[in-house]
């Protein structure tokens, strides 16, 4: 017999017009997992961190990397809140360049103790499929795990490009907990236009 979700019946729940809901699925690691053996990307590839972390060009580039997965949270949070967790000494973010042309944002959060959240993770459209995702995750994993912590996490949603759970499967992560997200949809509130993730329907009332 199937025991009743306490916090989310079985069966549809609706949501209120102009808000979306996407599944999360989190996944961790719990060691440093054995390098791989992969190629370097083509071109002149590398990663840098943002200094001074500018938060105008923090979010140009959360936006070039979130758009199309309707990325927000950063955009809708106040400027002083994203300003104190861009210059917290605990939280690292590093841009992803190739010809000197930003492609992919690397954010790792250690204000948890003990622990690393790949906080955000991704690559601008034109980079996809080129091997710069793989270096920026080996990347990720040996700055993550240079810091004495027990567990590195990431979550990933419904939303997300459909190869990235796979991805963070193959990079040794391993899923351990579902979450339903509920959110204003950012294409209605105006922080994404409306034309971005299309295969996300827009629903206005």
């Amino acid at each position: 017999m199937k025991t009743p979700n306490p916090l989310l019946p079985f069966g549809y729940s609706p949501i209120a017009p102009g808000t979306v809901a996407t599944v999360v699925t989190c996944l961790e690691m719990t060691e440093k997992p054995p390098p791989r053996l992969v190629p370097p990307p083509s071109g002149s590839i590398d990663l840098q961190p943002l200094q001074p972390p500018d938060i105008a060009i923090y979010r140009a580039l959360f936006r070039r990397v979130g758009e199309d997965w309707l990325w927000s949270s950063r955009l809708v949070m106040a400027d002083g809140e994203l300003r104190a967790i861009l210059e917290n000494p605990q939280v690292e973010v590093h841009v992803l360049r190739r010809e000197r042309q930003p492609i992919g944002l690397l954010e790792l959060d250690f204000r948890e103790p003990g622990e690393c959240e790949l906080a955000f993770f991704g690559l601008a459209q034109k980079a996809i499929g080129q091997g710069a995702g793989r270096y920026l995750m080996d990347q990720a994993i040996t700055r993550a795990w240079a810091t004495p912590i027990r567990r590195f996490w990431v979550h990933t949603c419904t939303f997300d490009h459909p190869s990235a759970l796979g991805f963070y499967r193959r990079s040794g992560f391993r899923p351990y907990a579902f979450a339903v997200e509920v959110m204003e949809d950012p294409r209605l509130t105006g922080h994404l236009p409306r034309t971005a993730a299309p295969q996300v329907p827009l629903m206005e009332s």
